[in-house]
């Protein structure tokens, strides 16, 4: 379903992606970790059309992303990692804005916002502007917004933001169902313990360089640890927490 061959972005002299290739299948869910400044939002950003790279080849769905970025949009669910909304709108007002802009019959907008929003326990507040709304909820009418013309493939960048803990059970077991019916999603998360239980395969991003990738299960065998929080420390090479935990408290302890 996604396709992405000898992919490389530069901004002037600064390299943020060298060269990377990797496939997902439909029905996949695939967890795209890496440090801060890895690559992984360029990485989205290319692929949903957003961005042009440098070099290289990006197909979804059997369509040239790079060619053709207007005809695989419909296709993309995006939730940004710093997504906002009109909050001079009521949340209907605005599902039914982004229907509009997807060519999507004002009666079927309604039907599916308001399941939509009753899903993630918006129904009472369907109809408040949205400047009275928490980060949480915010975060609720965006995914909805993603879901809202039943794309093929879904790109959930730190959707978790802002959820409360029973809102992030509610989209864990929605991306697991989506992923039975088909849908293919690419999880950009630094939520590793979450990566874990909801992704079939990891795709580890450091320095625009693919470091590794595998199931969980292989990436525990290649690093010889038991969680991919360990694994993801070995092979990004991060300093070990607690020493360095313990250090900077002993430095910040001695400067009276």
């Amino acid at each position: 379903m996604i396709s992405i061959k000898n992919l490389e972005k530069t901004y002037g002299e600064k390299r943020a992606l060298s060269g990377i290739s990797f496939e997902i299948q439909k029905g996949e869910i695939c967890g795209y970790i890496g440090p801060n400044g890895a690559g992984k939002s360029t990485t989205v950003k290319i692929i949903t059309g957003i961005l042009a790279p440098s070099s290289g080849e990006v197909t979804v769905a059997d369509i040239d992303v790079i060619a053709n970025p207007e005809m695989v949009k419909p296709l993309l669910g995006y939730v940004p990692e710093t997504g906002t909304v009109f909050e001079s709108l009521s949340a209907t007002e605005y599902l039914h804005f982004a229907g509009r802009m997807q060519n999507i019959p004002d009666t079927l907008v309604r039907e599916r916002s308001a399941l939509l929003l009753d899903y993630f326990g918006l129904a009472e507040a369907a109809d408040r502007m949205m400047t009275s709304f928490s980060k949480g909820m915010k975060q609720k009418v965006i995914i909805s917004t993603a879901m809202l013309h039943n794309p093929e493939v879904f790109f959930f960048d730190e959707p978790l933001d802002g959820l409360d803990a029973h809102s992030t059970l509610l989209f864990k077991e929605l991306l697991h169902h989506l992923a039975i019916r088909g849908k293919t999603i690419f999880y950009c998360s630094h939520l590793l313990d979450v990566v874990e239980r909801v992704c079939h395969r990891m795709i580890i991003l450091k320095g625009g360089s693919i470091i590794a990738q595998g199931s969980i299960e292989e990436l525990r065998d290649m690093t010889k640890q038991e969680t991919l929080e360990e694994a993801f420390s070995i092979l990004t090479e991060s300093e070990e927490v607690e020493e360095r935990t313990i250090r900077m408290l002993d430095q910040l302890g001695a400067l009276v």
